[in-house]
């Protein structure tokens, strides 16, 4: 065989991997309205920027007849490429090949990947599309997702991991997504559970379509185990881009500074008027936070679940920020069991990263009720104060109403090294609400009373006077300084900057027991 001839077989042999399962079956893709694994990795990274691994790799396998159905790199294609000119690795499931399930080569490709990102310190992107594990290869494909458990594991912090379910992701294809970072969905068209709409009838009884058991919708809103829905296949693949920029490439290097046009000085006026007067009237502070980030932009995380606490990214005067924010439009922004675990969770990614994290209070307290307290509501608030507590980045706290009791404490307050805590005029800072704190401390001065709705009007207000607002705390040190809201973007801007260098940090230990 010539040189000539050999490279010709190469050419062939490569063109024959890129059809994957073939051309039928990748007809059969397009027709359920989803891309195949190639299409995907080519609108994810930059234009030509794709180097495969493995392509020539083959299943092992000769059980159930396998041995005649080989496909040049298996049912996963996998490799590096850039995102706005930064390395990332990236693997993405080929269900034209034996459905995308997981065999012994399948996952032994992956976890190569995953080894090459975690040494070079690049983030992981997987786009799953997978029937789950290769059930010709028994025990083989079990261990295969094992040994992915564990680098995700271990990555965990060290370098970005984003998952994309693209179509079905079932039974253990789900733990690798789950311990990831980030999990994006689409919607009408990726699913996730642990067992299917079949074994489900089979043994509870219960009929459940695949979107009502496991849709993207189902994980957005009920679960939380999805952190962004997208309509479309191509605007999750954008979606996945624009996060990145938001995060540095490991756990040793900052977020990259993405410089802005928006004046660091700006001042917004509208912002001395967005809280009420009204101390029980709602507000939307996603409407403060666009005011207030570079040009607008705010990355939102988790939007449609536990929607009283509010987190995403920002930029502000080109740094990465991760902002956190009590919604109160809903709920009153109180924390209850889900809101607590969302933004802890949020807080320690960004502490593992190196994002400094903004936090905007305006929180009643934490949700009373039996079914708070019976599904563990101390426990799930303690995960957000642990998070905070042992977040050693910049750490910035607005309070922009009110502040009441152990929430006030947990919401990234000074005693739990916040580096610089500010206040607008309309803060309330106290144990509890006046109306509560009224009803407990003279209780039996309003019965006693002539008129005792008179009384306790005149007591709330009294209290409210004394207590309901800042200039308490900002005389023990315990708010840094009040200031005039518009102010809040450049006050913000020129406290990241002066905490550029900071450094902090917790006692050596092997990990902490956060109360999970």
């Amino acid at each position: 065989m010539t040189t000539e001839q050999k490279i010709q077989q190469l050419r062939e042999m490569k063109a024959n991997g890129r059809l994957g399962g073939g051309a039928e079956r990748i007809a059969a893709q397009h027709q359920k309205g989803r891309l195949t694994a190639r299409e995907r990795i080519d609108l994810l990274l930059d234009k030509g920027s794709f180097r495969e691994l493995d392509a020539f790799v083959v299943h092992r396998t000769a059980d159930f007849g396998l041995d005649k159905q080989k496909y040049l790199g298996d049912s996963v294609v996998t490799g590096w490429g850039t995102i706005d000119g930064r390395l990332v690795y990236v693997y993405s499931q080929d269900f034209t090949v034996f459905g995308g399930s997981l065999g012994e080569v399948h996952a032994e490709k992956i976890c190569k990947i995953m080894d090459m990102a975690l040494k070079n310190g690049a983030p992981v992107i997987g786009l799953n599309d997978s029937g789950g594990a290769r059930i010709q290869e028994g025990v083989v494909s079990l261990g295969g997702y094992a040994d992915i458990f564990l680098r995700n594991t271990l990555a965990s912090g060290v370098i970005p991991q984003i998952s994309a379910i693209m179509g079905p992701c079932a039974g253990g294809a789900v733990y690798s997504p789950a311990l990831t970072d980030f999990i994006f969905m689409v919607r009408n068209s990726s699913y996730m559970f642990v067992t299917g709409p079949e074994v489900v009838k089979a043994v509870t009884h219960e009929e459940v379509s695949f979107e009502e058991l496991g849709g993207a919708s189902v994980h957005a809103e009920l679960s939380g185990v999805c952190h962004v829905v997208a309509d479309t296949e191509a605007d999750t693949l954008y979606l996945i881009r624009k996060l990145l920029s938001y995060l540095p490439q490991n756990n040793m290097e900052d977020p990259a500074f993405i410089p802005t046009t928006d004046d660091p000085l700006r001042m917004d006026e509208a912002l001395d008027t967005i809280v009420p007067s009204d101390p029980s009237k709602p507000y939307d502070i996603k409407e403060a936070i666009l005011r207030i980030v570079d040009d607008g932009q705010f990355f939102e995380i988790q939007e449609s679940f536990a929607p009283n606490i509010v987190i995403g990214f920002a930029h502000l005067g080109g740094h990465s920020v991760g902002v956190v924010a009590n919604q109160p439009a809903v709920l009153a922004g109180v924390l209850d069991i889900n809101a607590s675990e969302k933004a802890a969770r949020f807080v320690r990614f960004c502490d593992a990263f190196n994002i400094p994290l903004v936090t905007f209070v305006d929180v009643p307290g934490f949700m009373p009720g039996t079914a708070q307290e019976h599904g563990g509501i101390i426990r799930s608030g303690a995960k957000l104060l642990y998070a905070y507590c042992e977040a050693t980045v910049p750490k910035l706290t607005v309070v922009t109403r009110k502040a009441y009791g152990g929430a006030y404490d947990v919401m990234s307050s000074k005693h739990i090294r916040g580096d610089l805590n500010l206040a607008w005029p309309s803060a309330e800072i106290a144990v509890m609400g006046p109306e509560g704190a009224v009803n407990i401390v003279f209780r039996k001065e309003i019965a006693q009373a002539e008129d005792p709705v008179k009384r306790k009007a005149e007591l709330v207000a009294e209290y409210r006077e004394k207590f309901a607002n800042p200039y308490v705390a900002a005389s023990r040190g315990y708010i840094d300084d009040i200031i005039e809201p518009r102010e809040t973007r450049p006050r913000l801007i020129n406290a990241l900057e002066m905490l550029s260098n900071k450094r902090d940090s917790n006692p050596p230990k092997k990990h902490g027991c956060i109360p999970l």
